[in-house]
């Protein structure tokens, strides 16, 4: 008995797509990717970040200067505000001036107590008691306002000294103060410059970055566009292979029969034959097998 089997070919011109596309295949992974086009790169440093650097690197300690006068300032103010400090201010002619205010008494003084000898001379009391009187009155008073006078002058030179020295004192002190105020708007506004251009910097360093991402991006793209474009048409002859297309070519294939089917041939034969005369040539119903106990 003859066995037949039946193959279904694809078409012709889908076993040539499968050919062709294993020959794209094979040369587009023959050549090597630049691999230096699609390797990340980092934006360099922006020229306003560059300058904020130099500025923070050249701006220290520019205001120490101002501190240093400062202090200055500051150290002069103390030498006024101490017991002497008044010393510096005093007039070198105050004592002058004290020297010649107390003659002028002295000799006014004098005056006044020959006057009282003259009056008691001329009232006939010269030499009494009442004139000794007058005149030890007239002394100790004189010696008073004399004490007093010179007082008064060292107390106002003093006065006039302690205000000159207070008045210098608040002029150093506030001369401190403004180069210490100066010396801190030096730092904020370059602080503040430094943070103004290292903010700007940073934004076009990222702008910059973006370029070149967006740059290694269209390389990637361009790189790998040949293997997405062979990887659809892949899909499609793919799809073509699983019985998608109509088959064409058929063939039919009668093997050489095995001796086993050669077998079970011959039985079928036989079994026909004396199966076919089994009623008509043993009316006893003899099936021509042999029976054994």
């Amino acid at each position: 008995m003859a066995i037949e089997q039946v193959q279904n070919l694809p078409q012709q011109y889908v076993t040539d797509l499968g050919v062709d596309y294993g020959k794209q295949l094979a040369g587009l992974t023959s050549i090597p990717l630049d691999t230096d086009r699609l390797a990340p790169q980092v934006a360099a440093q922006d020229a306003a970040q560059t300058q904020a650097y130099n500025l923070a690197g050249s701006g220290v300690g520019s205001y120490a200067p101002y501190l240093t006068q400062a202090g200055a300032y500051d150290q002069a103010a103390a030498g006024y505000s101490g017991p002497q400090g008044y010393e510096s201010f005093q007039s070198p002619y105050q004592q002058d001036i004290i020297d010649a205010s107390l003659n002028k008494f002295d000799q006014q003084a004098a005056t006044g107590f020959n006057n009282i000898g003259l009056n008691a001379a001329m009232s006939g009391n010269l030499g009494g008691g009442r004139e000794g009187v007058m005149k030890g009155q007239y002394q100790a008073d004189s010696d008073m306002n004399r004490a007093l006078l010179e007082s008064g002058l060292m107390q106002t030179g003093f006065a006039q000294s302690n205000q000159f020295a207070n008045q210098a004192f608040n002029q150093q002190n506030q001369l401190g103060v403004n180069q210490q105020n100066l010396a801190n708007q030096i730092q904020n506004l370059q602080t503040g410059d430094i943070d103004q251009l290292g903010r700007v910097g940073g934004v076009q360093q990222l702008q910059s970055q973006a370029v070149l991402d967006a740059q290694r991006e269209g390389n990637r793209l361009e790189a790998y566009e040949p293997y997405e474009r062979l990887n659809t048409y892949g899909s499609g002859i793919g799809g073509l292979f699983s019985g998608n297309a109509p088959f064409g070519n058929q063939s039919t294939v009668t093997p050489n029969p095995t001796p086993l089917q050669t077998a079970l041939g011959t039985a079928s034969v036989l079994s026909g034959i004396f199966g076919g005369n089994k009623q008509q040539n043993n009316p006893y119903g003899y099936d021509g097998r042999i029976k054994t106990s």
